[in-house]
């Protein structure tokens, strides 16, 4: 594997410079100018306002409504750069006919990379989805060999095994002509050089295991930035800009850490951070997450550590803008950090509606889009019932039992086939809600009855992980329901205020559930966090604590993905070379007709009865009631029709004690 060092590509300038002699472009001291950092991140692939899921437009999401913010923002900035956080490569239906249906070749550009090329991005890193197709993919699209992307690409923590070096460019160094302002007040063009520098979480050796194991190996966030930044003022770089493809968590810093910018902010030389992965807006000032709380974050003016950061939520509902104002020193351009502002704008208007799309992107990519629609069509099955998650919190397992079937299947017949010696340990499987809101009210999962095509098998498993399977005992099955237990707030039984029952910062899809006859048990959410899960039992008995088991699961949660207790690669006895969303298909064409009493109705757990004195609540879409009832959730109710939080979601309340 040959590392991509790739030649510096710059665009042409923001100002046409000088061009007579240097001293005459020489910047005097004391000269101001505003430079704007525009950041897209976790677009997932998701170039046009489309679900290829639902079949249908969603305007609230897409690059190309980012487009218009990212052309309003170069009006307010003319001298700007546009740079991507990464995890754009995949994500929807399209990436994965790109990828995996009919791959594009050398010489071809994913739709994407395509939008992005238009939109003129100055520059992007790598989060760790870019990985999910397999590194000879990977290289083929970033290639300029291949005329791929015509940005840099930058990620300074990955390096390639043989080599030693890293897997791309570690930083650039953008040089710029900008539009400033003279001490005398006079306009006048000047030189920035402006390094980027790029990071992706080292987890990432795990959750693709499959495809990076003995290839690269990864370094941390913060002593890789220690290592490059000098480098990088050394060179001349008059501001460090970090695009790093992770989050803020205020733990202990360690080398492996997922989310690592409030410890890499404190690295000397950083001057703004480009942050991403966690699908968040921020700043934010009404947040309640713990992280954009903690000593240090200002999540009104989008700050850490002093450092102008910011994170342009997901699939191209932001755009973040930092307004950085700089004075030059007669050596450098620094940074008036009072003056630096700090935003995510959003697509959505006050007025509820979306800004328009900017009418380039669609025909960039229109044969692609209708040969992603034309696939997602294909039937593989049919469905007597709707299969959704809007009440997979309170215990609708409509869309994951179907799920648990597959990997179930497929497991038993793995062992039975290849690892005689688990052929007496009972198989289970564990799956989650993919899509429970967190996006929006639009974001859940809905099949309809009927025809089950291919999109309708993304929508119920919505990434391409692959299939693996974890040996373990009693105990580690109580552990790992007890972690995702997490997904609920400790609720106060006396207490006769309204209470939230979700915590939201507890993500959907590490709530992991059987669905099997022969496990069954409680969730007290009266009681704190490790001790919730009551009532276990196995074929009508206790579970013991050395009863062995074979768990399907997903590459990313048994390689430790959400920080599962036990669950790090160690245990993973089947790694098996299909995706989840393929054995899913298989199972499905299979079956042939899917009913609820086959396939939608087997609950394993369920709330310990509680009476509360105030209501316990949660959000969903409006209307729906009727879905709860045919999950058999006599306890639910919808108390308002609108929640009041301007996102379209009502307020639903579950009476614990039924």
């Amino acid at each position: 594997m040959r590392p991509n060092h790739r030649a510096r590509h710059f665009l042409p300038a923001l100002l046409i410079g000088c061009a007579v002699t240097p001293l005459v472009c020489a910047t005097p001291t004391g000269a101001e100018a505003t430079l704007a950092l525009l950041e897209t991140t976790d677009l997932h692939a998701n170039v046009l306002s489309y679900d290829y899921y639902k079949l249908q437009a969603d305007p609230s999401i897409g690059l190309e409504r980012t487009a218009t913010l990212i052309k309003q923002a170069r009006a307010e900035y003319p001298n700007n750069l546009l740079l991507d956080n990464g995890d754009a490569l995949q994500g929807t239906a399209l990436a994965d006919y790109q990828a995996l249906v009919k791959p594009v070749a050398c010489g071809e550009t994913p739709a994407i990379y395509k939008a992005m090329n238009q939109l003129g991005v100055d520059g992007a890193g790598i989060g760790n989805h870019e990985f999910n197709y397999g590194l000879p993919y990977l290289q083929q699209v970033t290639s300029v060999h291949c005329g791929g992307v015509k940005f840099p690409i930058v990620l300074a923590n990955i390096y390639d095994a043989k080599t030693r070096q890293p897997l791309f460019a570690p930083y650039q160094i953008l040089t710029r002509q900008i539009q400033a302002t003279g001490p005398d007040g006079k306009p006048l063009s000047a030189t920035i050089k402006v390094g980027i520098i790029g990071f992706t979480p080292p987890g990432v050796l795990s959750w693709d295991k499959q495809w990076l194991a003995g290839k690269v190996y990864a370094e941390g966030v913060r002593e890789t930035a220690q290592k490059y930044i000098p480098q990088m003022r050394a060179e001349g770089a008059d501001l460090i800009i970090a695009i790093s493809h992770g989050g803020i968590d205020g733990a202990p810093y360690g080398p492996d850490m997922e989310n690592a910018n409030y410890h890499l902010a404190q690295v000397p030389g950083i001057d703004a951070m480009l942050i991403g992965h966690e699908h968040l807006p921020f700043p934010d000032a009404a947040s309640k997450r713990a992280a954009f709380n903690l000593p240090g974050v200002d999540k009104v003016k989008g700050t850490v550590y002093g450092v102008p950061t910011v994170m342009a939520n997901l699939w191209g509902k932001n755009l973040g803008v930092i307004g950085l104002y700089l004075k030059y020193d007669g050596a450098h351009w620094v940074i008036d950090k009072s003056r630096t502002t700090v935003e995510a704008r959003s697509t959505k208007q006050p007025d509820g509606s979306y800004v328009a799309a900017d009418p380039a992107i669609a025909p960039l990519v229109a044969a692609e889009h209708a040969a992603t629609i034309r696939y997602v069509q294909t039937p593989v099955g049919t469905s007597d019932f709707r299969m959704t998650s809007y009440f997979a919190d309170v215990g609708d397992i409509s869309a994951i039992e179907l799920v648990n079937q597959a990997q179930t299947a497929y497991v038993q017949d793995y062992v039975k086939a290849n690892l005689p010696q688990y052929a007496a340990l009972p198989v289970l499987s564990m799956a989650s809600p993919f899509k429970t809101g967190a996006a929006g009210v639009a974001d859940y999962t809905d099949v309809k009855p009927g025809a089950v095509a291919l999109n309708n098998a993304a929508d119920l498993y919505l990434y391409p992980n692959a299939l693996h399977a974890a040996k373990l005992d009693g105990t580690g099955l109580k552990a790992w329901l007890e972690k995702s237990a997490e997904r609920f707030n400790r609720i106060d039984p006396a207490s006769d205020a309204q209470q939230e029952l979700v915590n939201t910062a507890f993500a959907g899809f590490n709530f992991d559930m059987p669905t099997s006859a022969d496990i069954t048990y409680q969730i007290d959410i009266t009681q704190p966090l490790g001790q919730r899960i009551v009532a276990l039992h196995y074929k009508g008995a206790p579970l013991a604590p050395s009863q062995e088991f074979i768990v399907a699961t997903n590459s990313y949660r048994a390689a430790g993905g959400g920080n599962f207790p036990g669950l790090d690669g160690s245990k993973t006895v089947i790694a098996a070379p299909d995706s989840s969303r393929d054995v899913l298909i298989a199972y499905i064409q299979k079956a042939k007709q899917l009913t609820r009493a086959r396939n939608g109705a087997t609950h394993s757990w369920r709330f310990a009865p509680v009476a509360t004195k105030g209501a316990v609540v949660f959000h969903s879409a409006p209307g729906l009631l009727d879905l709860a009832r045919e999950a058999g959730l006599a306890g639910v109710s919808q108390l308002k029709q609108d929640d009041g939080g301007d996102k379209g979601f009502a307020l639903y309340a579950i009476d614990l004690s039924k």
